[in-house]
């Protein structure tokens, strides 16, 4: 199939993205904007200084760019304008459902309070619902790299908004922070009825997956590509139809990959394994879901079908209810048709 033909089909396709960090979509014009509505100085002269820092080389330069980024995020309006760029990116992508990821304790640290953090992206959510019919759920990450009190702390703050928080997540640096530091919180996430997922298997080790499943209990893994070093691993996978939120522009950003040619996709797709593609941090990684949707694509030369699959899997793997999952794959029935 000619690329023309299969990047137009991609970018017409409903589709679901399941993995994406809102702080990771600031683009520079915003993050500008916002800091001088705060009247915060950033260490860069303009947008396209700032833009020219969003090529960094390591995990290391990602993160410094990304935490310039939150302090200036100040009011709910901060938040809302955020989220509500976002979601008309994916509106343009037809993206007809997302789970948005936001990490609670990157904001309160700085003495921004939790209810400023989740209002202002939760109203964003609920307009957006309103004017595009995007459904949404949000997830809220624990960063891994900090001590587990801390995640408790941060989770008291889940019992006043239990209206607006469907999901328990984790998320930072991997290497040196295995699923295991933070059994006991996701014991309580699930005593409490939320669901649960957490990034395993991207830098970490196959081992770090199956922590995340036998103790964590999570219903959910956000990347998992090392899941394939593991055959037994990817049995358990396939049996349960547990889902990989595998996000392609961001494994070769990050250096996961070293070409998206060599990328794990296919490999899990032939396995049966669940897998899905999202885009992690858009803003910082080198496209939104339709350019992960469409690099890849034409990397690993996929099919329509493929496509098809990988899309029917975003809804099925989705946390939204059967009824708005029965509506969505009725809108992929209907387009595929």
């Amino acid at each position: 199939m000619q690329n023309n033909e299969i990047n137009d089909y991609i970018s017409r396709i409903p589709k679901a993205e399941l993995h994406l960090h809102i702080e990771g979509t600031f683009e520079p014009e915003l993050m500008f904007k916002i800091a001088d509505r705060n009247k915060i100085k950033i260490d860069y002269n303009s947008v396209e200084d700032l833009r020219a820092a969003y090529n960094f080389n390591n995990l290391q330069e990602f993160l410094n760019i990304y935490y310039t980024g939150a302090k200036v995020l100040i009011t709910e309006q901060d938040f809302y304008d955020l989220t509500w760029a976002y979601l008309e990116k994916a509106h343009k992508d037809n993206v007809i459902h997302t789970e948005i990821m936001f990490d609670p304790q990157t904001h309160t640290t700085r003495g921004i309070a939790f209810d400023t953090v989740i209002n202002g992206i939760h109203s964003a959510l609920k307009d957006a619902e309103n004017k595009f019919g995007i459904s949404s759920k949000l997830i809220m990450s624990i960063l891994r790299h900090l001590p587990q009190d801390e995640a408790f702390e941060t989770y008291e703050s889940y019992f006043n908004h239990k209206d607006k928080i469907d999901i328990l997540g984790l998320d930072s640096s991997e290497v040196g922070n295995p699923p295991t530091k933070f059994a006991e919180i996701y014991s309580k996430g699930f005593n409490d009825g939320l669901k649960l997922t957490a990034h395993a298997g991207e830098e970490g080790p196959s081992d770090y997956v199956w922590e995340a499943l036998d103790v964590l209990k999570v219903h959910r893994i956000d990347h998992g590509n090392r899941s394939l070093d593991d055959p037994k691993l990817v049995e358990r996978i396939v049996n349960e139809q547990i889902a990989l939120t595998v996000c392609p522009l961001s494994n070769l950003k990050l250096k996961v990959v070293d070409n998206l040619k060599n990328h794990p996709l296919r490999t899990m797709l032939e396995h049966g394994i669940r897998a899905t593609i999202n885009s992690d941090d858009p803003a910082y990684f080198g496209g939104y879901i339709n350019d992960n949707f469409i690099q890849i694509a034409n990397a690993l030369q996929l099919s329509k079908q493929d496509i098809n699959k990988l899309v029917k899997n975003s809804f099925d793997a989705s946390f939204a209810d059967d009824k708005r999952k029965n509506e969505m794959l009725a809108k992929l029935n209907e387009f595929i048709a």
